[in-house]
Parts: C-alpha cells; sequence; structure tokens
C-alpha cells in the first residue's frame, strides 16, 4: 500500500550553482490517524496505524532515502527509470538517519522552478512511500492501542507540496492517486480547501461536522465508552468483594451463636453441679468404696454395678441394660432392701438338705428372673 507524510522544508541554503540545499525531516514513528476509506476499511471511521520504531529506522528502510527523487507535487505513478528524467526536480542527497522519532533528510534541489516554488510559500515536502499494512489489535510500549502496523518501509519520492486540503480530501499531497495520508486534529489548511460534513450523534442530538470532527468525537465517545466500562467492572468488582465480607460474617455469626448454645446458663450450671453431686452421693451409698473421680455419669453408674455384681454382670451388655440396673440399686437402697442375688454370689451357695433341694432351688430361680423388678410389682403379680 502506498503512503505520504508530510515536513516542513527548513534550513534552506543556495549554493554557487544556484541549487537549493535543504534539510527536512519525514516518517516519523508512533501513531498515525487514517480514514478508514482511504486504507482499505470503508467500515471504519478512522484507523491507527503504528510505526514501529524498529520499522522506521531499519536498515533497509533508511537505505532506501538514498537519492530517493524529489518531486514538484505527487506524480499520478511511481518514479522509476523510466520517467525519473521527466518528474524529478532533486534528490536526497546523502543517506537518512534517526533523528529523535523522526527520519532526517539532506535534499538538494536542481530545477529553478520547483527551487522558486520553495522560497516562496510551498514548503511542505511529502514523503511518498510503500509499506505492507499489517493488520491486527495491538498496544505499542507506550500505552496506545492501533488497528493496524506498517511493516518493510520503503520509500520511493519526495514531493515539494502545498498545505493539506481538508475534509474528506485531506491529504498532503496533492496527487489523489498517489498514496494516503495522516490528518492530526492540529492542522491548519489554506484558505483554499474543499469542506464536507457528517452528522454525528452525540447524547442523542445530530451534529453536522467535518471528518477530523467526527473522528475526533467519535475518539472521545470510545475513551467514554471505555471509562464506564471500567466503572461498571470496579462496581462489580466492589460488590463482589462486599458480598463475599458480607458471607464471612455472616459465617463468624454463626459460629458465635453456637458457641453461645454450648454455654450453659447459671441455672443450667447449679442443676448440672446438683445432679453430679446426687449421682455421686447415691453411688457412694450402694458402693462406698467405688473410685468416681475423672469418670463420666455413665461410667460411675457402671463402676457401682460392677462393684455389686462383678465383672461379669455387664459383659457385652448395652449401657441401657447397666443404667436399668443402676436404677435397681437404687431403688433396693432407697428401701433398704437387699439384693438377693448379690446375696447369693457373696455368700456363695450353701449345702441343704436334700428334702429342701427343689425347693431352694425353684426359690433361687425365681429371684433371679425377676430381680429387674420392683418389689412393688413382684407383690402385684
Amino acid at each position: 500500500m502506498q503512503f505520504t507524510d508530510a515536513v516542513t522544508v527548513s534550513g534552506t541554503r543556495r549554493t554557487a550553482d544556484g541549487y537549493l540545499v535543504a534539510e527536512a525531516k519525514a516518517v516519523r514513528t508512533g501513531i498515525q490517524l487514517y480514514l478508514g476509506d482511504e486504507v482499505g476499511k470503508p467500515e471504519m471511521r478512522v484507523v491507527r496505524v503504528y510505526r514501529p520504531e524498529e520499522e522506521v529506522f531499519s536498515d533497509a528502510s533508511l537505505q532506501s532515502f538514498t537519492h530517493a527523487p524529489v518531486t514538484d507535487d505527487h506524480p499520478k505513478e511511481s518514479v522509476t527509470s523510466d520517467n525519473w528524467k521527466d518528474l524529478a526536480v532533486g534528490e536526497v542527497s546523502t543517506a537518512a538517519k534517526k533523528d529523535g522519532e523522526w527520519v532526517w533528510l539532506p535534499l538538494i534541489l536542481k530545477d529553478a522552478k520547483a527551487i522558486s516554488k520553495v522560497e516562496g510559500d510551498k514548503r511542505e515536502l511529502s514523503a511518498g512511500y510503500s509499506c505492507d499494512l499489517v493488520w491486527g489489535d495491538g498496544v505499542t510500549p507506550s500505552g496506545e492501542a492501533y488497528d493496524a502496523k506498517q511493516t518493510n518501509i520503503k520509500i520511493n519520492h519526495l514531493a515539494i507540496v502545498d498545505r493539506a486540503r481538508a475534509g474528506s480530501q485531506a491529504r498532503i499531497g496533492d496527487g489523489a492517486t498517489w498514496g494516503v495520508s495522516p490528518f492530526t486534529p492540529d492542522h491548519k489548511p489554506t484558505e483554499e480547501k474543499i469542506m464536507t460534513l457528517k452528522t454525528v450523534t452525540v447524547d442523542g442530538i445530530p451534529v453536522e461536522v467535518t471528518d477530523q470532527g467526527a473522528v475526533v468525537i467519535g475518539t472521545l465517545q470510545t475513551r467514554l465508552a471505555d471509562a464506564h466500562t471500567k466503572l461498571s467492572d470496579a462496581d462489580k468488582a466492589h460488590q463482589t468483594a462486599l458480598a463475599a465480607k458480607d458471607a464471612e460474617m455472616a459465617k463468624k455469626d454463626a459460629e458465635i451463636d453456637a458457641l453461645k448454645a454450648k454455654v450453659l446458663s447459671d441455672a443450667d450450671l447449679d442443676k448440672k453441679v446438683q445432679a453430679r453431686a446426687d449421682l455421686i452421693a447415691v453411688a457412694k451409698s450402694i458402693a462406698k468404696d467405688v473410685k468416681t473421680d475423672g469418670l463420666t455419669d455413665a461410667a460411675i453408674r457402671k463402676a457401682v454395678v460392677v462393684a455389686k455384681f462383678g465383672d461379669a454382670a455387664v459383659a457385652g451388655k448395652a449401657d441401657a441394660y447397666v443404667d436399668a440396673r443402676f436404677d435397681l440399686l437404687v431403688e433396693d437402697a432407697a428401701k433398704g432392701a437387699a439384693d438377693p442375688f448379690a446375696a447369693v454370689v457373696k455368700d456363695g451357695l450353701k449345702p441343704t438338705e436334700t428334702n429342701n433341694s427343689t425347693a431352694a432351688h425353684a426359690s433361687m430361680v425365681s429371684d433371679m428372673s425377676t430381680a429387674w423388678m420392683s418389689n412393688q410389682s413382684k407383690g402385684a403379680a
């Protein structure tokens, strides 16, 4: 694709032979704006083209300036050996070099008419060059977004031109068939200008502006939309953080409530202490030597039953069975009655007369089978 750039000729001086030696800067690095329809993207209002430093100052690009022809206005075609004699009015005298973000060019003009124009008011110089336009969104090292970038920049010629026209014809180069030219908001057109207007909508109100105005407004609208998006994203992140914090606090509150539920009130604590004291007192009244320190309530009841009946009485038995045996002991202790089974086990079996063996056996079996019942229940039976 063919492009043009514009700079102002400066530092001019005449030689003894009447030639005009001048200096200029052309083809800078960075971002430049182009109208979309001029770079093959009519669907885009403006295209941000990036010129990487490594492309602008590459050896191949700088060498292409050497002895490049200087023309009076942009020709309708590239300058070649076939038309050079008809088109050239001078040339780049020596090799170009880097000068900040620009390429510095030493020129020499040899055509009297062209020299006269430069000494008048025609002092802009427009570089006509070809390059590859690589499309793709990106961000420059300085943080500027772009839509495409230039590579393989090769100079064809440098044209002496009038100042750029405005509107959709905003070209530094006068030759409409040669390349495309960037535009800048601070460009100052001459009185001779071609103005075209476009209608853009700002906050719902249609406004007629120039192409440059439309580009500036579009850029500002894009930046405003980006700012709104960032603000919305920040608000969402804030709301998410608040929700997470609320959830964390709710969890802590639940843990506190659970801990509170485990804490006994003074009345409940008194009841628990009294019940424990009552259990130990009853246990000691049934089996005075039983050890209760460090034992749970269930372990104390079991120890009492073992003390009265031995380990065999609770071996393999469920806690409910042990509790029932303990309750029977409590009832018997309250009545002052001795446990017949315990007495038999404690005193051991004694021989009886043969005539009473059957009756004794029957009595023992009866006592053992009804030991779980209270005396009152036995009487009712």
